[in-house]
Parts: structure tokens; sequence; C-alpha cells
């Protein structure tokens, strides 16, 4: 099996591998893992987060394997990164893979697990969360931030960035992380990356404001693109939630 390890984790090789060996039989789930799996366990003083990523379709089993880097590798990679920039994710310790001469089969990402107060979802879901305008510009900030050090996460979206009440202030750590892009963003794809976030309108304006002010830039101008990308975004995913429903008879 291939694997990675941190170097400050590198004394926990033999446990992080029998938890591997062990990882359907073993640990704490969160969620319905009915797509991928995500485990808790207690290893030494740490806590850890594993996730096992869904065994790919032949096609991406040999991609995987020769051609391009699986999930867990890219998650592994893009949190070091994400750390040495100072931009909040839980700390990366090790990513496994289980590889054959057809391809991948297993792999798994792990990371120190960390306690949260919220996601971004529970402020597009209750408009009446405590702190809910404060903590929206706040996550605008550190949206902001992400962009000026070059970061497009490509799955900005609602369930993707943890939050800690931290006094008076927010921090805030991005979770699912295997697709990212590096570059100097420009204000169109700026915009574009708001655009998985909320439907809500106000929440939309606020959120314009914020970066507006951040950016030195016109409301108006950010609030048009914002929005723009927003509904070209809620469109499509509602075309294809309807395509889904008519012709494959999902929910």
């Amino acid at each position: 099996m291939k694997k990675t390890i941190h170097k400050n984790y590198y004394s926990l090789k033999t446990q992080l591998q029998d938890v591997i060996n062990n990882f359907t039989s073993s640990g704490t789930l969160i969620g319905d893992g009915d797509r991928n799996k995500i485990k808790i366990y207690k290893i030494g003083n740490d806590t850890i987060n594993i996730k096992s990523f869904k065994v790919p379709n032949f096609i991406n089993k040999v991609v995987y394997r020769f051609f391009r880097k699986s999930k867990a590798q890219r998650s592994y990679e893009y949190a070091n990164i994400l750390t040495e920039k100072k931009i909040g994710t839980p700390q990366p310790i090790a990513y496994f893979e289980n590889t054959t001469l057809f391809g991948l089969q297993e792999s798994y990402y792990v990371c120190k697990h960390l306690n949260y107060d919220l996601t971004y979802r529970e402020l597009v879901t209750d408009p009446d969360y405590p702190d809910h305008e404060n903590i929206l510009r706040q996550f605008t900030k550190f949206t902001w931030q992400l962009h000026e050090k070059g970061v497009y996460f490509k799955d900005h979206s609602p369930g993707n960035t943890l939050i800690v009440k931290n006094g008076d202030a927010y921090d805030f750590f991005l979770v699912d992380l295997n697709r990212m892009s590096f570059f100097e963003l420009d204000l169109e794809a700026r915009m574009r990356n708001f655009s998985r976030l909320t439907p809500k309108k106000e929440m939309i304006k606020t959120m314009s404001a914020e970066y507006a002010k951040l950016s030195n830039n016109d409301f108006e101008n950010i609030y048009e693109k914002m929005w723009f990308y927003t509904n070209q975004f809620q469109e499509k995913y509602h075309r294809k939630k309807r395509f889904k429903q008519k012709y494959l008879g999902k929910k």
C-alpha cells in the first residue's frame, strides 16, 4: 500500500497503518457514509479523522493509477499548501492508496479531527442564527483572503467551511479539498467562486458589500457579478435535478 505521512506524525506510522487495515470494522462513522465514508479514531493524544473515498469506476481506476493524482493525494497535498499559506484547514496527517496492476482501489485521507460550532450551511438555512451578519461578513473576508493568496476552491459550498467561534471573532477551516486550483484570480473568477454558496439575495448583498469594501471595488459591480454567477449555478443545478427526477427516478 502506498502511503505518505507528514513528518510531524511519522511516529504514528504503525498505528495509522493498523487503523487503515481495519477501517471497515472500526472507528466512529460521521454521517450516512452513502458515498465516501468519514470515521473518527483516537490515537494516543490525537483524535483523527479518516476519509475513505468511494472506489472509482473501471476507467477512473486506471486514470488515478497512472495519469492523475487520487482524491486522497490531492486532499493531502492541497491541505499542506493551505497550511503553508496560513489558510485554515484541519491539520493534514497522511494519505494511503491501495493499488493493483489494474488501477486504484481504496484510498484514504487522514487529518486531525476538528470540533466546530457551525458550517456556512447554518447561515443559509437559519437567517436568525445568532450573529448571522457578522459571521457572514467575516466569512467573506476569509474568502477574499483565499483569493488574494491565489486559491480557487472549486467546492466552495455550504458544507465545506467549518466555523469555530473564537471570542468575538470566528475562524474558518476548509474541508473536502480535492478540487482546487492555484493562480492569480481576476474579478470574474473571484465572483464565480461565490456561486455555490447561497441562492438568497440578501446574503449575496451582504457578501457583495463586504467584498467591495475589502477589494476597493464598486458595490453595484460586485453585486451584479456575484448575483449573475449565483443564478447561473442555480439554473444549472435545478436543470440537472429535474433531469435526474424525470429520466433516472432520483430525488
